[in-house]
């Protein structure tokens, strides 16, 4: 089984990126023939769609940028998709939404796969802020579209840059979602 996780943070040490943290120590942890992947995409050379269509002609090829290529392979190659991102103005990050934009490229042959998809939202706001529910139904919406398997979406709140690191108990928690993945 091979999992993908995408980072969406541009934070090395962040809350979100402690958090994706403890999800694979879990999957690592208790799903022995996982293979696991994290991809920080904030390091990855992506531009905006044109909207050219070319990749709909070429077998889903973007052709703007090597890294489109690159990460749309390796989603194509996943079996379970997770992503993380902190709230940005409302909404996932501007470098999570150019991965997610360039997933149109191969859109039609992600249809054609059976994948389950996870993510995790951290942010400043509490719960009941619409901001958490704005980017899990975006992700759910991409999942019915593409015929995937929304299997969790976790909010989290850190009122600091270190609150999911001293969360003992969130950390085992996030651990479990490992099982969701089964």
């Amino acid at each position: 089984m091979k999992v993908l996780i995408l980072n969406g943070s541009p934070r090395k040490n962040g809350n979100t990126s402690t958090a994706l943290e403890a999800v694979k120590r879990g999957i690592e942890n208790n799903i022995k023939e996982a293979e696991v992947l994290t991809v920080d995409v904030c390091g990855l050379d992506i531009s905006g769609c044109i909207n050219c269509d070319s990749c709909k002609s070429n077998g889903g090829l973007c052709v703007t940028d090597s890294d489109s290529v690159k990460i749309t392979q390796a989603i194509y190659d996943a079996d379970v998709i997770l992503v993380g991102t902190p709230v940005y103005w409302w909404g996932m990050t501007a470098q999570l939404k150019l991965v997610v934009d360039k997933m149109y490229s191969r859109s039609e042959q992600f249809k054609q796969q059976d994948k389950k998809a996870g993510i995790v939202i951290t942010g400043m706001a509490d719960l009941s802020d619409p901001e958490y529910d704005l980017i899990k139904d975006q992700m759910k919406c991409i999942c019915s579209h593409l015929g995937w398997q929304m299997i969790f979406s976790e909010a989290i709140v850190t009122a600091a840059e270190d609150t999911v690191r001293n969360d003992t108990e969130k950390n085992r928690y996030l651990e479990t979602l490992w099982r969701k993945i089964l």
